[in-house]
């Protein structure tokens, strides 16, 4: 055998122990034993449902008027509603607001609110409140509103806001059950 080979089988040698060594520091060292794959949800912290919904009639909003325009509440009501939302008695705010929208919305609602902000196109503002306890988005009308975004801008917003994020201190819930299809007849 030429001492070039010699050299180059010891070469790879020391590299192979060297790995070894390294891999064996990395796994003795590790930082993140405690970690477990759900994320350890704090106790008590809230479940936030962040999966966007596969229809308009899961989705649950009040309007009200933020607006000195009579009858906006209404009106923007019957919209959300003839595209089949479920939608409550609309009511005058005590806030009126100059932009867009206001959307408030807790963490079952959290995935139904980035639906929701779509139809604004994205320029609605969202207020977040862990202490909120049902499912309905309340969305506070302001002087800048024009009308809702077609399906197709609405689709188009979907893309550019993409998946909701995770509210600060909140833990993903469990996606929920689909519906049964009864077409199995």
């Amino acid at each position: 055998m030429s001492f070039a080979r010699v050299r180059a089988f010891v070469v790879l040698g020391v590299l192979g122990v060297a790995a070894v060594v390294f891999v064996v520091v990395a796994l003795v060292r590790d930082t993140q034993g405690g970690a477990s794959a759900d994320g350890g949800c704090p106790e008590g912290a809230p479940l936030a449902n962040i999966t966007l919904p596969d229809d308009t009639d899961e989705v649950k909003i009040r309007v009200l008027n933020g607006t000195k325009t009579a009858g906006l509440a209404d009106r923007v009501s019957d919209d959300f509603k003839n595209r089949g939302f479920q939608v409550q008695p609309p009511r005058e705010s005590k806030t009126k607001f100059p932009r867009v929208a206001i959307l408030q919305y807790g963490p079952k609602a959290v995935g139904n609110a980035q639906l929701i902000n779509a139809y604004f196109l994205g320029r609605a503002k969202t207020e977040y409140s862990a202490k909120r306890t049902n499912d309905v988005i309340d969305i506070i009308i302001g002087d800048q509103y024009r009308q809702l975004a077609t399906s197709t801008e609405v689709n188009q917003s979907l893309v550019e806001l993409s998946e909701p994020d995770l509210p600060p201190g909140a833990c993903p819930a469990p996606p929920p059950e689909k519906k049964k299809e009864e077409d199995d007849k």
